[in-house]
């Protein structure tokens, strides 16, 4: 991939790294003198209006923020081809991700780690942002100063699955990385602050004991985590109260949970008997000489190289991820016969609707039945996509695990979804908009020892999906939820 040579007023030095959603590049800011990392949405995304709206309200996030453990941003921009930038401060000292790759950390720095990193999440507490996605590849270093030795510190960074707490209390999605997200935050429920307390905790068991406490793979999994093995062990032994604390930060139920990340933190540090450095003495975060990439002067370059795609192309026909599930009025109408499509992997199959524009994944045990062939909405002359799939081939009748997704014509949202009166109880229905997509979502709960969920969204004009899930517990129900991609509409 060439190698631009300016990305706004800004030197390009090289590639730091990219993902599926970003690349960041060495830059070099010629006018103060210093070196600066710069984000650039990858360019399949740059038709999506609501990924453009994440990666700059990741940059609004971080411009809020006071603190020299939060990443701050210098600056933002766009491409000549729309996409959006972010200029950044430069972490010479690398990730906390690489400094796992080549082994632990001493207790004490793990600790401090743990400390800097709390201290970065309240600056965002305070200002009403949650970060959702602590982990190591989100824990950043850098130098500071010209002390000897210099001053490093750990600073929170990439806010991509960051909202406003009055934001996640009205909207719900259901993203997080499995081995650190906290129960509720998988279930798809309202979060507040102790969502990331609970993630730090999974840190600090980490870097405490060189394990993460549960080896989740999945958001289903993680929305039941269960209790985590001992931290102790005859080969590495820890303290007893570090432990309580630990294990008090990852309490599946939040009202279990310290009542913030600094008193979480302050507990740790008196359990560890450790007295924490003062904000502005040194840190006891050592320099690492394998991780500093010094951001020298770029070398002039007379060309201009365009700035190549930081990822592969979208395939042509655009899938999209519907992270929350729909409403349903009617079972499908159809035969149960028709083609399906699936694959098998770690207890799920996925299923495909006859003209491949809907898939679901759903637990083994779930497709003893499926109609695949579309169904004929209520009102309507005409044939629609659709699948239903259950344990039993009267599932929706009888109250068995089941999901059924299809598409009707309409472009307004319904005021009311069915209900469910075997339910005990409903939740107030959820209003979200992904993708540029807005939904409407129920939970109900009580359904004769199953949860329901109901859930419509505008996926095109004049088209709306459909989708009701019922399982054994809220975990499955939001797995099966995730796994809807529609096709072509």
């Amino acid at each position: 991939m060439p190698l631009p040579t300016r990305i706004g007023r800004y030197a390009v030095r090289r590639r730091i790294g990219s993902g599926g959603f970003a690349t960041v590049w060495l830059g070099y800011d010629d006018q103060l003198d210093s070196p600066v990392a710069i984000k650039v949405l990858a360019d399949n995304w740059s038709d999506d209006h609501h990924v453009k709206q994440r990666f700059v309200d990741e940059g609004r996030f971080l411009r809020k923020v006071e603190s020299p453990h939060v990443v701050p941003v210098y600056d933002a921009g766009e491409l000549d081809d729309g996409r959006p930038y972010l200029v950044m401060a430069y972490a010479d000292q690398g990730t906390l991700a690489d400094r796992l790759e080549t082994g632990g950390m001493p207790r004490d720095e793990a600790l401090e780690v743990v400390r800097q990193v709390g201290l970065g999440l309240s600056a965002l507490h305070q200002l009403q942002v949650l970060h959702r996605d602590i982990k190591p590849a989100n824990v950043l270093f850098r130098t500071e100063g010209t002390g000897d030795p210099p001053v490093v510190r750990a600073m929170v960074g990439d806010l991509g699955l960051g909202k406003s707490v009055d934001m996640s209390s009205r909207l719900t999605m259901i993203a997080g990385t499995p081995t650190f997200v906290a129960p509720e935050q998988a279930q798809g429920e309202r979060l507040d602050a102790r969502a990331d307390q609970y993630s730090l905790a999974a840190l600090a068991y980490l870097l405490f004991t060189g394990r993460p406490p549960h080896r989740h793979t999945t958001l289903a999994a993680a929305a039941n985590p269960g209790q985590p093995d001992p931290m102790s062990t005859p080969e590495w032994p820890i303290p007893q109260p570090v432990e309580a604390v630990v294990r008090r930060g990852l309490a599946a139920d939040r009202e279990d949970r310290y009542p913030d990340v600094l008193a979480f933190t302050a507990a740790l540090v008196r359990a560890a008997g450790s007295d924490a450095a003062p904000e502005g003495a040194p840190q006891v975060l050592p320099l690492d000489p394998e991780r500093t990439q010094p951001g020298a002067r770029p070398s002039p370059l007379t060309a201009r190289v365009p700035l190549g795609d930081p990822t592969p192309p979208p395939v042509s026909r655009r899938r999209r991820v519907l992270t929350l599930v729909v409403a349903l009025v009617l079972l499908v109408a159809g035969g149960a016969g028709g083609y399906v499509a699936w694959r098998s992997a770690d207890s799920t199959t996925t299923l495909t609707d006859s003209s491949s524009a809907l898939s679901v994944t759903v637990p083994d045990g779930w497709d003893g039945d499926a109609a695949t062939d579309g169904w004929q909405p209520p009102d309507s002359d005409a044939t629609y996509p659709a699948l239903s799939v259950g344990a039993t081939a009267d599932w929706e009748s009888s109250g068995g695990p089941g999901v059924f997704v299809g598409i009707l014509p309409g472009n307004r949202l319904p005021t009311q979804v069915p209900q469910h009166p075997e339910c005990s109880s409903a939740e107030d229905p959820i209003d979200d908009v992904r993708d540029g997509d807005r939904s409407v979502t129920v939970y109900f709960d009580g359904c004769d020892q199953m949860t329901v969920v109901e859930r419509v969204v505008r996926v095109a004009a004049n088209r709306l999906l459909w989708v009701q899930v019922r399982a054994l517990s809220r975990g499955t129900a939001v797995s099966v939820l995730d796994s809807v991609t529609t096709s072509g509409l």
